[in-house]
């Protein structure tokens, strides 16, 4: 099976005057259709910057990045702006609606074209998040959980192939992180999801993990092998006290 997306060798270099500082060095990744993936790592280990450079958001400095045999990591805003809006969707960790337009308004921002199919899409998504009481409300009534359920709908909206999830759960309470990530794990019935997180319990249903550190790619682990490492850390920090 051909993998969905893959970069080959991508770097990221920052220069301030004569120093260069990496945050991302040499990273080749594989990545196949209709998954769950996740990407963990210290603060400042690459992990956002490789979301970053996958979704288009960012060009690498060296290397390449492609769907499918599409290469994109250098081409102009234009097309970089044209394949996000038509094959990627994207949830953060602030929600970034705009106050002035209700949770309805917002999602069909998503939309390729605004008419009454999508109003059908979007109410269906409502529907499913159990959040269709809220349509017709501003972002300033909704509640941190509300509002990560109305960009999980706005990201739907014009069935990317990836979606792509940069700490969706960090401003949270446990539950409603749960709940998102629930709500993203399920698409991939329908494509790739890949959420980058601090937190390994939101993981536990991924297909896969990658763990990054300075900037490269550690390898890849289960959910399992995960909560093991999870697991022996708070025995050893339990053990330090």
């Amino acid at each position: 099976m051909t993998d969905l997306l893959t970069t080959d060798k991508i770097s990221l270099v920052y220069t301030d005057g004569e120093r260069n500082t990496y945050a991302l060095r040499d990273v080749s990744i594989e990545i196949p259709d209709r998954k769950f993936i996740g990407i963990m790592g210290p603060s400042g280990s690459g992990k956002s910057s490789l979301l970053y450079i996958l979704s288009g958001l960012k060009r690498p400095t060296g290397g390449e990045v492609r769907l499918k045999d599409y290469a994109y990591g250098g081409r102009p805003d234009r097309e970089l702006v044209d394949l996000r809006r038509t094959r990627f969707g994207f949830v953060f960790q602030q929600p970034y609606l705009l106050v002035w337009q209700t949770a309805m308004e917002n999602v069909l921002m998503g939309a390729p074209e605004l008419h009454e199919e999508a109003r059908r899409k979007a109410q269906t998504y409502f529907d499913q998040l159990g959040i269709a009481r809220l349509q017709n409300k501003l972002p300033s009534q909704l509640s941190g959980g509300e509002k990560q359920r109305v960009c999980v709908a706005r990201a739907m909206m014009n069935d990317p192939e990836i979606i792509f999830a940069d700490e969706p759960t960090a401003s949270l309470d446990h539950t409603n992180g749960r709940l998102v990530i629930d709500l993203l794990s399920a698409y991939r019935e329908r494509g790739t999801v890949i959420v980058v997180t601090h937190d390994p319990e939101m993981l536990t249903g991924a297909d896969t993990v990658l763990m990054m550190r300075d900037g490269e790619s550690q390898g890849w682990v289960t959910p399992d092998q995960l909560a093991e490492v999870g697991a022996k850390s708070k025995t050893i920090s339990l053990g330090e006290r």
